[in-house]
């Protein structure tokens, strides 16, 4: 039975709800947060997308906190916006939301109901590539514990061009995004051996494709572009977020659906505070489950689509204290023969590092 190398997952990484003001808002998580994802439960706004290696201005507030407006929307392929007044602060323990009509207000409007996703990499203190990959410049911040990393760069336009991602170990997954321009996001399919080739669009609802444009390959060190213009065109700028397997903490994998209520049970060695899937091998939805918003079994439990701005809605799926269990049966999630793929993070290990069940955090 495998143990966990992450005793406390909320160190790393938490799935929180808070509800929107007319005012700044304060959420202490008890870390510091450098990944940002944001949603708002009942409005059909955009999944906005933040991060400390994106600050506005580079520089870090007088405290060590981070300064951020240059949003990213999960949902679209526009660029990077940059509204140019106070938006969202990191803090040692969360972070500071503007009120309602404020830089970021899709991120906190009165009375409305919002879903945050923060993920712990480096505190927003990023380190240079130079020397190890072949882009025009890159800066990464990484925790190697958790299997996490934000990567920047500017493309140079060259084919085989090599970008520094600082996992020390090779991703399994990578998630790319033009900056400057508009530009898909784009992962790499993580269940056909490492081919970094089989792409998947997240901000739609495509089916892999292949393509030798993107992100190619991988390693320990550094992931190598092609020469698609979301990804390496010559003085574009990019962002990539960088995910490794960690035992009892983070899990990529596949199922395949049977199309009935009592669908697949998805070992992942964890309790699950976070669970996306996507049908690989045909045109549906993306879908986010969280413990933040419903930390309990039911008949159903509140998702978000990734690829559209839709407030969220019930579907069928269990959190177990090693895995998840599928019960819905539309296509998204649980067609007979389906080809699915899912990235879990853990809430509570089921295994503790001394190899102990069920008493870690």
């Amino acid at each position: 039975m495998a143990y966990t190398t992450i005793d406390n997952p909320s160190e790393y990484f938490q799935p929180v709800t808070f509800t929107g003001s007319t005012s700044n808002i304060t959420v202490n998580i008890g870390m510091r947060p450098d990944w940002f994802w944001f949603k708002s439960r009942t409005q059909t706004y955009s999944h906005l997308i933040y991060d400390t290696s994106r600050p506005s201005d580079g520089t870090s507030m007088p405290s060590g906190d981070v300064n951020m407006y240059n949003a990213l929307k999960m949902d679209k392929n526009v660029a990077e916006s940059d509204n140019n007044a106070d938006g969202l602060v990191q803090t040692s323990t969360g972070f500071i939301v503007d009120g309602d009509g404020q830089a970021i207000s899709e991120a906190n409007q009165g009375a409305d109901n919002m879903a945050t996703y923060c993920w712990k990499a480096n505190g927003g203190t990023t380190t240079s590539g130079a020397g190890n990959d072949s882009v025009s410049t890159s800066a990464h911040q990484a925790d190697t514990t958790a299997g996490f990393s934000i990567v920047t760069w500017t493309g140079n336009g060259s084919d085989n061009a090599t970008v520094k991602h600082g996992l020390s170990v090779k991703p399994k997954m990578i998630l790319t995004k033009r900056r400057d321009d508009t530009g898909h996001w784009y992962g790499n399919n993580w269940v056909s051996e490492q081919d970094y080739a089989q792409k998947l669009k997240w901000n739609d609802t495509d089916a892999q494709t292949s393509s030798n444009d993107f992100v190619k390959s991988a390693d320990s060190n550094v992931f190598t572009l092609g020469t698609d213009a979301d990804v390496n065109a010559n003085g574009g700028t990019y962002v990539g977020y960088c995910f490794a397997e960690v035992q009892g903490f983070q899990h990529f994998g596949q199922y395949t659906g049977n199309g009935n209520a009592e669908g697949p049970f998805i070992y992942t060695g964890f309790a699950p505070a976070f669970v996306i899937v996507k049908r690989w091998d045909d045109t549906t939805s993306w879908h986010l489950y969280d413990s933040g918003r419903q930390d309990f079994n039911d008949a159903a439990r509140p998702t978000f689509k990734v690829n559209g701005s839709d407030a969220d809605f019930d579907k069928a799926i269990d959190f177990c204290a090693s895995g998840f269990k599928i019960r819905d049966t539309t296509s998204d999630a649980n067609v007979a023969g389906g080809a699915y793929v899912y990235w879990a993070i853990a809430k509570r290990p089921f295994v503790s590092s001394e190899g102990v069940v069920g008493t870690a955090i």
